[in-house]
């Protein structure tokens, strides 16, 4: 958190041990670049690249990055690793960075696939059941649990699969159609057909939900959202299919006078609201649902990368355009 007037940052301690956040000071890379371009300012884009490349030359335990690091020793904080919250969406700038500079900016690119390497390595597993997850690592082992915020991963793994070293393209969309896969699971093993916050893998839990306080939904788009880019780079109807199964679960059991509400347990049939539409469910939810329904000339991903929230940004013409920081860029 930052005081815009005095400039001073400071992060809750309760929260993070007094640690700043990987998806936080690591998911600034897209708007402060086209912040750059639009005023003609490098400052803006200096700034992102200093902290990506302290990183970049930081020791990571098994290739990953933990989601806490002490902004006053550089180091990490709790060795703790997740996919999901705390750290998705660094992981996704990485991606995105290299797309919104027209696949120019080739150290984002060797980070994203070294760290999704890594991630392969030492966080996916498949259940005895067959199903592929992605857990996350906690004091030196793996737990076997994947949250509703790790789904946006599969859309992920497709976008990026087109410009993987080696010959793995193919290997990435499958992965990617795995995990979505697993998602929609975790929808379907449910009384309202919509996902639990995070679900396990455990024993006999096979993509479901153990403890009440992660039963809740609360109209997070992650899922649609890789429903969307797998469609886009599959074609298969079965991505669809899956939307308008939870298009039509949001409009039974979360519509209300006012609007959608979240609900407080996806597993009981008489569900309980939470009385909050939250902002993403507009600027995520539905823009990712109607997407997956829209032709391929609407906002195509070879023009356009949207940033986590779901703001689509324009890819940047770098190699035709002239404002003051080109030459770093390339």
């Amino acid at each position: 958190m930052v005081n815009l007037k005095s400039g001073v940052g400071r992060n809750w301690g309760w929260a993070s041990a007094g640690s700043s956040i990987l998806a936080e000071f690591g998911t600034l890379h897209l708007e402060f670049v086209h912040l750059s371009y639009l005023t003609g300012n490098p400052v803006y884009y200096n700034k992102v690249m200093h902290i990506r490349k302290l990183l970049q030359k930081m020791d990571r335990p098994n290739g990953l990055y933990p989601n806490y690091l002490n902004p006053r020793t550089g180091r990490w904080g709790q060795h703790h690793t997740s996919v999901g919250g705390l750290g998705d969406s660094f992981y996704e700038y990485l991606l995105k960075a290299w797309l919104v500079s027209d696949r120019t900016d080739v150290d984002a690119r060797k980070m994203y696939d070294d760290a999704i390497e890594a991630i392969e390595k030492h966080l996916v597993r498949k259940s005895n059941g067959g199903l592929t997850f992605i857990g996350e690592w906690k004091n030196g082992h793996l737990e076997r649990k994947m949250g509703h915020l790790t789904c946006f991963a599969g859309g992920m793994l497709a976008l990026g699969a087109d410009g993987s070293p080696g010959d793995k393209a193919g290997h990435y969309l499958q992965l990617g159609a795995e995990i979505a896969h697993t998602c929609h699971e975790s929808y379907d093993r449910t009384v309202l057909k919509l996902g639990p916050e995070a679900f396990k893998f455990d024993g006999g839990a096979e993509a479901v939900a153990v403890r009440q306080n992660e039963k809740y939904y609360i109209l997070r788009p992650e899922v649609i959202e890789t429903y969307w880019y797998m469609w886009r780079y599959t074609h298969d109807p079965k991505y669809r299919l899956w939307g308008w199964e939870a298009a039509q679960a949001i409009e039974k059991y979360c519509r209300v006078s006012g609007g959608f509400s979240g609900v407080k347990d996806v597993y009981s049939s008489a569900p309980v609201y939470d009385d909050v539409q939250q902002s993403f469910f507009l600027a995520e939810t539905l823009k990712y649902l109607y997407l997956l329904f829209s032709s391929e000339d609407l906002l195509p991903l070879d023009n356009w990368v949207f940033n986590t929230e779901a703001h689509p940004l324009p890819v940047l013409r770098l190699a035709n355009s002239t404002f003051p920081w080109n030459h770093v860029a390339r």
